[in-house]
Protein backbone atom coordinates (compact mmCIF):
# COMPACT_ATOMS: atom_id res chain seq x y z
CA UNK A 1 0.00 0.00 0.00
CA UNK A 2 1.49 3.32 -1.09
CA UNK A 3 1.56 6.09 1.50
CA UNK A 4 0.08 9.50 0.67
CA UNK A 5 2.88 12.14 0.71
CA UNK A 6 1.05 14.75 2.81
CA UNK A 7 -0.36 12.20 5.25
CA UNK A 8 3.15 10.78 5.62
CA UNK A 9 4.63 14.24 6.29
CA UNK A 10 1.95 15.01 8.90
CA UNK A 11 2.54 11.62 10.52
CA UNK A 12 6.30 12.15 10.76
CA UNK A 13 5.97 15.68 12.17
CA UNK A 14 3.58 14.39 14.85
CA UNK A 15 5.98 11.50 15.57
CA UNK A 16 8.89 13.92 16.07
CA UNK A 17 6.81 16.13 18.36
CA UNK A 18 5.64 13.11 20.37
CA UNK A 19 9.25 11.99 20.86
CA UNK A 20 10.43 15.24 22.45
CA UNK A 21 7.42 16.95 24.03
CA UNK A 22 6.88 16.82 27.78
CA UNK A 23 3.74 15.19 29.11
CA UNK A 24 4.03 11.40 29.23
CA UNK A 25 0.29 11.09 29.94
CA UNK A 26 -0.89 14.13 27.99
CA UNK A 27 0.93 15.63 24.99
CA UNK A 28 2.79 12.52 23.83
CA UNK A 29 -0.39 10.46 24.03
CA UNK A 30 -2.34 13.11 22.10
CA UNK A 31 0.23 13.32 19.32
CA UNK A 32 0.30 9.54 18.89
CA UNK A 33 -3.50 9.41 18.86
CA UNK A 34 -3.51 12.09 16.16
CA UNK A 35 -1.18 9.84 14.13
CA UNK A 36 -3.69 6.98 14.36
CA UNK A 37 -2.34 4.86 17.23
CA UNK A 38 -5.27 3.41 19.20
CA UNK A 39 -4.54 4.39 22.80
CA UNK A 40 -6.71 3.72 25.86
CA UNK A 41 -6.96 5.84 28.98
CA UNK A 42 -4.26 6.56 31.55
CA UNK A 43 -1.41 5.41 29.25
CA UNK A 44 2.15 6.56 30.02
CA UNK A 45 4.60 7.08 27.10
CA UNK A 46 8.25 7.91 27.87
CA UNK A 47 10.62 10.20 25.97
CA UNK A 48 11.92 9.25 22.55
CA UNK A 49 9.42 6.41 21.99
CA UNK A 50 9.06 5.40 18.34
CA UNK A 51 5.69 3.92 17.36
CA UNK A 52 5.80 2.63 13.77
CA UNK A 53 6.51 5.61 11.56
CA UNK A 54 4.44 4.68 8.50
CA UNK A 55 1.55 2.57 9.84
CA UNK A 56 0.72 3.72 13.37
CA UNK A 57 -2.89 2.53 12.99
CA UNK A 58 -1.61 -1.05 13.36
CA UNK A 59 -0.74 -0.38 17.03
CA UNK A 60 -3.15 -0.70 19.96
CA UNK A 61 -2.18 0.33 23.49
CA UNK A 62 -4.80 -0.45 26.11
CA UNK A 63 -5.63 1.28 29.42
CA UNK A 64 -2.90 1.92 32.01
CA UNK A 65 -0.08 0.52 29.85
CA UNK A 66 3.37 2.10 30.23
CA UNK A 67 6.13 2.45 27.64
CA UNK A 68 9.56 3.42 28.98
CA UNK A 69 11.89 5.84 27.23
CA UNK A 70 13.30 4.83 23.84
CA UNK A 71 10.91 1.93 23.31
CA UNK A 72 10.53 1.05 19.63
CA UNK A 73 7.39 -0.61 18.28
CA UNK A 74 7.57 -1.94 14.72
CA UNK A 75 4.05 -2.86 13.64
CA UNK A 76 4.61 -4.16 10.11
CA UNK A 77 7.06 -6.13 8.03
CA UNK A 78 5.87 -7.77 4.84
CA UNK A 79 2.90 -9.97 5.79
CA UNK A 80 3.40 -9.63 9.57
CA UNK A 81 1.20 -6.86 10.91
CA UNK A 82 0.01 -5.39 14.16
CA UNK A 83 1.09 -4.96 17.76
CA UNK A 84 -1.21 -4.94 20.76
CA UNK A 85 -0.12 -3.92 24.23
CA UNK A 86 -2.85 -4.97 26.64
CA UNK A 87 -4.03 -3.21 29.81
CA UNK A 88 -1.60 -2.76 32.71
CA UNK A 89 1.41 -3.96 30.67
CA UNK A 90 4.82 -2.37 31.23
CA UNK A 91 7.49 -2.14 28.53
CA UNK A 92 10.90 -1.16 29.90
CA UNK A 93 13.33 1.39 28.46
CA UNK A 94 15.00 0.52 25.18
CA UNK A 95 12.82 -2.51 24.46
CA UNK A 96 11.99 -3.37 20.86
CA UNK A 97 8.61 -4.87 19.98
CA UNK A 98 8.44 -6.58 16.58
CA UNK A 99 5.33 -7.13 14.40
CA UNK A 100 2.65 -9.73 15.04
CA UNK A 101 3.03 -9.53 18.83
CA UNK A 102 0.58 -9.21 21.73
CA UNK A 103 1.95 -8.11 25.10
CA UNK A 104 -0.49 -9.68 27.56
CA UNK A 105 -2.38 -7.95 30.34
CA UNK A 106 -0.10 -7.05 33.26
CA UNK A 107 2.99 -8.42 31.49
CA UNK A 108 6.41 -6.84 32.01
CA UNK A 109 9.04 -6.54 29.28
CA UNK A 110 12.39 -5.74 30.89
CA UNK A 111 14.72 -3.01 29.66
CA UNK A 112 16.50 -3.68 26.38
CA UNK A 113 14.54 -6.82 25.53
CA UNK A 114 13.64 -7.72 21.94
CA UNK A 115 10.12 -9.16 21.79
CA UNK A 116 9.77 -11.42 18.75
CA UNK A 117 6.65 -13.33 19.83
CA UNK A 118 3.64 -12.75 22.04
CA UNK A 119 3.98 -12.47 25.81
CA UNK A 120 1.45 -14.25 28.07
CA UNK A 121 -0.54 -12.20 30.60
CA UNK A 122 1.24 -11.52 33.89
CA UNK A 123 4.58 -12.81 32.59
CA UNK A 124 7.96 -11.13 32.97
CA UNK A 125 10.16 -11.52 29.89
CA UNK A 126 13.73 -10.49 29.21
CA UNK A 127 16.53 -10.94 26.71
CA UNK A 128 17.04 -11.16 22.97
CA UNK A 129 14.80 -12.79 21.99
CA UNK A 130 12.68 -12.12 25.06
CA UNK A 131 11.86 -15.24 27.07
CA UNK A 132 9.64 -15.68 30.15
CA UNK A 133 11.55 -15.66 33.45
CA UNK A 134 8.83 -15.06 36.07
CA UNK A 135 5.15 -14.48 36.78
CA UNK A 136 4.00 -11.28 38.44
CA UNK A 137 1.05 -10.93 40.77
CA UNK A 138 0.47 -7.17 40.49
CA UNK A 139 0.69 -4.68 37.65
CA UNK A 140 3.95 -2.72 37.50
CA UNK A 141 2.63 0.81 37.17
CA UNK A 142 2.99 4.25 38.74
CA UNK A 143 0.86 3.24 41.75
CA UNK A 144 2.89 0.09 42.52
CA UNK A 145 6.11 0.35 44.49
CA UNK A 146 9.12 -1.62 43.31
CA UNK A 147 9.09 -3.41 46.68
CA UNK A 148 5.46 -4.52 46.27
CA UNK A 149 6.09 -5.62 42.68
CA UNK A 150 9.25 -7.55 43.64
CA UNK A 151 7.38 -9.37 46.42
CA UNK A 152 4.73 -10.51 43.91
CA UNK A 153 7.25 -12.12 41.51
CA UNK A 154 7.37 -15.90 41.23
CA UNK A 155 10.34 -17.28 39.25
CA UNK A 156 9.54 -19.91 36.65
CA UNK A 157 11.08 -23.34 36.86
CA UNK A 158 12.96 -24.52 33.77
CA UNK A 159 9.95 -26.63 32.72
CA UNK A 160 7.52 -23.73 33.20
CA UNK A 161 9.77 -21.35 31.27
CA UNK A 162 9.99 -23.80 28.37
CA UNK A 163 6.21 -24.33 28.39
CA UNK A 164 5.51 -20.58 28.63
CA UNK A 165 7.95 -19.86 25.83
CA UNK A 166 6.31 -22.39 23.53
CA UNK A 167 2.80 -21.26 24.46
CA UNK A 168 3.39 -17.67 23.35
CA UNK A 169 3.96 -18.53 19.71
CA UNK A 170 0.44 -19.84 19.26
CA UNK A 171 -1.22 -16.63 20.45
CA UNK A 172 -3.36 -14.93 17.82
CA UNK A 173 -1.90 -11.82 16.24
CA UNK A 174 -3.82 -8.56 16.41
CA UNK A 175 -5.96 -8.14 13.34
CA UNK A 176 -5.82 -11.83 12.43
CA UNK A 177 -8.99 -13.87 11.96
CA UNK A 178 -8.22 -15.78 15.18
CA UNK A 179 -8.00 -12.61 17.28
CA UNK A 180 -11.25 -11.25 15.82
CA UNK A 181 -13.06 -14.36 16.99
CA UNK A 182 -11.67 -14.18 20.52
Amino acid sequence: MKENFWRGMKNRVLQLLARVMPGAKTWRVRFHRARGVRIGSDVWIGYDVILDTSRPYLITIEDRASLGMRVTVIAHFRELQGVKIEADAFVGPGAIILPNVVIGRGAVVTAGSVVTRSVPPWAVVQGNPAAPIARCGVAFNLQTTVKKFARSLRPLSAAEATKAGKGTASRAAPGSEESKCA
